[in-house]
């Protein structure tokens, strides 16, 4: 019996000892995860892209002249798209009257900053906003990481107001530009991240998708395109889930390479149809490839220019401002389009086309309005002679005119019309051929 038992505690101890040593086996058959496994289970898709542009996205803040008292409130109605449900009237800029103590004092005048919103440097010294972000500024300064006690003084070099889009020069930033991509090639479904200054918190970075593309906005009422010319504007958006805040303004939304695809500008909070409607992750961008036209216009401008005026001068002809026999010219006379409330751009009438002129044979017509020369938008017939008197005999100049469709005999002219672009080769005419 005593035999018996012995047999079945060792049988029992040799099973105890086969499965110690099979589970330990099975265990050498499972490698752990090794530290590479380990980092890509760990890493957004997005860690890389933020670290390669969030420095380069900073404060754009607006400073405007208040002439009374202020209760220190906070200004976030920046812009006019409220009819559409477009969050706190599409301003998205964050920032303040200052610290004011509600005391009235009519006879004080003072510069105050009245919002911030967002910039990227999208060239060495040069950084894209929103239009509305920068809107009527008495002066702007640009903040790195919020940094209030060091600013930089900024100038608009180039704008569009339908497209919401500004960019400034920033003598001395020291920051590196975002590479630009190419927002006609996203899809929908793509992963995109926006990094701003939200409400007040520097380089905040939200995540989500692109929700959808070609979303066509309408602005409220007409707005003026960049000659003047009053016209009714539909913009095409990007629509993205990831958080547009007060303060995103201007920003920038990028791809997972860290490319600049588009600029965040539009929460959209509720529609007029439903007015209860609480609405969440839905919020718009300009498409990058919108805003590409005006930088390229910025780095054409000559930087030693930037922030000059001039006295302007009563309306003239091209001959005025100086002798211009024996002087290449296109040969037409011209006059300064003054304030026409929109229904016309700003720029100078051509009053005369002289025959066998340069402008002729341009197809230059009685009637339009230069409103650009070699991509230089032109407001006065000044403008129009200090472009000119730089180029010589044989230059080519890219003309853009407004077109109207008709002018009448007393060298009136209709509103409605299109622009219209010409080359001219500025040649010598010294006299009006007859």
């Amino acid at each position: 019996m005593r035999k018996s038992m012995n047999k079945k505690v060792l049988g029992i101890i040799a099973l105890a000892l086969v499965c110690v040593m099979a589970g330990t086996m099975i265990g050498t058959t499972i490698p752990a995860a090794t530290a590479d496994e380990q980092t890509v289970v760990l890493t957004s898709p997005f860690t890389e892209a933020i670290a390669k542009v969030r420095n380069s996205v900073v404060g754009v803040n607006n400073y405007q002249i208040v002439n009374s008292y202020n209760n220190g409130y906070d200004s976030y109605d920046m812009f006019p798209w409220s009819y559409f449900g477009f969050g706190n009237g599409y301003g998205n800029g964050y920032g303040g009257y200052g610290n004011g103590n509600g005391r009235k004092d009519p006879d004080s005048s003072r510069e105050v900053k009245y919002g911030s919103g967002s910039g990227v440097v999208v060239e060495k010294e040069y950084v894209l906003t929103n239009y509305h972000v920068v809107e009527n500024s008495h002066s702007l300064k640009i903040s790195i990481d919020g940094d209030e006690d060091n600013l930089y003084d900024a100038t608009v070099v180039a704008f569009d107001e339908d497209k919401d889009v500004a960019v400034l020069y920033v003598p001395g930033l020291p920051l590196d530009p975002v590479e630009l991509g190419d927002s006609d090639a996203l899809q929908i479904g793509e992963w995109v991240v926006n990094i701003g200054n939200a409400i007040g918190f520097t380089g905040t970075a939200t995540a989500g998708i692109v929700s959808g593309l070609n979303r066509e906005i309408p602005g409220e009422g007409e707005s003026t395109d960049k000659y003047g010319r009053a016209t009714k504007v539909v913009n095409t958006m990007i629509q993205t889930d990831a958080a547009i805040n007060s303060g995103n303004s201007g920003g920038g939304m990028f791809n997972t390479a860290g490319q600049l695809v588009g600029i965040p500008t539009l929460k959209y909070i509720g529609t007029r149809y439903s007015s209860n409607a609480t609405v969440e992750s839905i919020g718009m961008c300009i498409p990058i490839n919108e805003a590409k036209d005006v930088i390229s216009e910025a780095l054409k401008a000559d930087k030693q220019a930037v922030g000059a005026t001039e006295e302007k001068k009563e309306e003239s002809g091209e001959e005025t401002g100086g002798d211009l026999k024996g002087k290449p010219r296109m040969g037409v006379s011209v006059q300064t389009v003054r304030d026409t409330k929109g229904m016309l751009p700003r720029g100078v009438y051509v009053a005369e086309v002289e025959k066998n002129s340069p402008a002729e044979a341009a197809g230059v017509q009685v009637g339009d309005i230069m409103v650009e020369i070699n991509g230089q938008v032109i407001t006065s017939v000044e403008e129009e002679i200090e472009i000119l008197g730089k180029l010589k005999e044989g230059d080519e100049v890219k003309l853009k005119v407004f077109r109207p469709e008709t002018v009448n005999e007393t060298g009136g002219v209709s509103s409605e019309g299109d622009y219209v672009d010409l080359t001219v080769k500025l040649a010598i005419v010294d006299a009006v051929a007859q």
